[in-house]
């Protein structure tokens, strides 16, 4: 059988991820900067282990059957106060919220819902990798708005915003996609200016904001900035996860917005698995009926402060030199983007790495455009200290390594 010919149009777009590909790679030698992959001793396992053990006995019922579509009222209804006490966003009910296996189950089902050929989107460039497989499987039209250092160039969105207004297309710009805090894979957080102009421009263009915030509660420094929902609720869907907080092994994410947004996100979302595990939403209820999810995790944060602060001061030490070179130090979340100057490939030198044994994300994975191959994206949270300091090293020997092969100047 050739298979190509039986393939959908939508299955011929799927790419595999470059992340999951180096979480597969299993050398105990080598030292990875690649996936954001929480450190394990984060977890509050022996918390955990109780409640699912108690949730397994005494609520098998729930936990053990299937569950609704919407997910465990219980939940969310923790999570409404959640929000309510550390996000100052109130007026919620459980019809405002829709709980998905992750936060990337909520962004395949936002393509499902609102993209399709002929719809625009507007996303950053660069942009979460999970964002753009998500949608790209969708074929819109992509509006690619260069991320500067504090956010996306608003000036730039509005001016295409403008066209497409002036083309008579603009009701087919359906959502612009914005990391408002500690973007991923870059590192930045948009400002307040920027978060009420984004606000602005969809009033004016009639347009919805999808704000993905999978790290705002991971800041290490800084001041902490409103979101964008709570400017804007009736326009807005959050999307959240406990994968970076709690345990990514839960695989639970969450979805805040209109309440006739949600019920067309979970009317896509009935097809794809009919519901969450009631085990780990319920799991999760209990969690944050005992305990304060974000005063539970200021260890946490601790820990990446540390591990970035020292990872930022070994950029600087070991890779400052170099002519040319830019960098993002993040006020929070787990990633920092290092830009090496023009001739550099960082998918080519990745070969390179891997003799080098040092894993890092080539940037040309963060792009639906013409990528700019001179960039990559460093983890901070899983390695050691003793292991940062380590793969600093080797990744200055994978950059030198590069250069003298191409003959560049650095």
């Amino acid at each position: 059988m050739e298979l190509e010919k039986k393939l959908s149009k939508v299955s011929k777009r799927i790419k595999s991820s470059l992340i999951r590909e180096l979480l597969d790679l299993k050398d105990p030698e080598m030292i990875s900067f690649g996936g954001g992959v929480p450190d394990p001793d984060t977890f509050p396992r022996h918390e955990i282990a109780k409640i699912a053990s108690e949730v397994i006995e005494n609520e098998h019922r729930v936990t053990l059957q299937y569950g609704s579509t919407g997910g465990d009222n219980i939940l969310k209804e923790q999570y409404i106060k959640l929000l309510k006490k550390h996000e100052n966003i109130d007026n919620l009910d459980v019809d405002n919220l829709l709980i998905t296996v992750g936060s990337q189950q909520a962004l395949y089902l936002l393509g499902i819902t609102f993209l399709d050929e002929e719809s625009y989107c507007g996303v950053s460039r660069p942009i979460y990798l999970g964002a753009a497989s998500a949608f790209q499987q969708r074929d819109p039209k992509f509006i690619n708005v260069p991320l500067l250092e504090d956010g996306m160039d608003l000036d730039y969105l509005e001016k295409e915003l403008e066209k497409l207004n002036k083309e008579g297309n603009i009701e087919k710009f359906k959502f612009l996609y914005v990391i408002s805090n500690f973007h991923n894979p870059a590192g930045v957080t948009m400002g307040i200016e920027k978060r009420k102009k984004v606000v602005e421009l969809a009033n004016k263009y009639d347009f919805i904001i999808v704000e993905d915030d999978p790290y705002g509660a991971l800041r290490f420094e800084g001041e902490k900035l409103p979101s964008i929902y709570s400017m804007a609720p009736e326009r807005t869907i959050l999307l959240n996860t406990f994968s970076k907080v709690l345990s990514p092994g839960l695989r639970l994410g969450l979805v805040v917005g209109p309440k006739d947004m949600v019920k067309r996100i979970s009317m896509a979302k009935q097809a794809a698995d009919l519901c969450t595990p009631a085990l780990t939403q319920r799991i999760g209820a209990r969690y944050l009926e005992r305990f304060d999810l974000i005063e539970g995790i200021q260890p946490t944060i601790e820990i990446y402060r540390e591990k970035k602060n020292l990872m930022m001061k070994l950029v600087e030490e070991k890779l400052g030199d170099i002519k040319g070179i830019k960098w993002i130090n993040p006020e929070g979340g787990l990633f920092t983007w290092i830009t090496l100057p023009e001739g550099f490939d960082t998918l080519e030198m990745f070969e390179i790495a891997k003799e080098e044994k040092i894993l890092y994300i080539p940037g040309t994975a963060f792009y639906v455009d013409e990528p700019d191959n001179n960039t990559m994206r460093l983890s901070f949270c899983l390695p050691t200290k003793e292991k940062i300091k380590e793969g600093m090293d080797r990744l200055r020997k994978t950059i030198d390594r590069y250069a003298k092969e191409k003959g560049l100047e650095i």
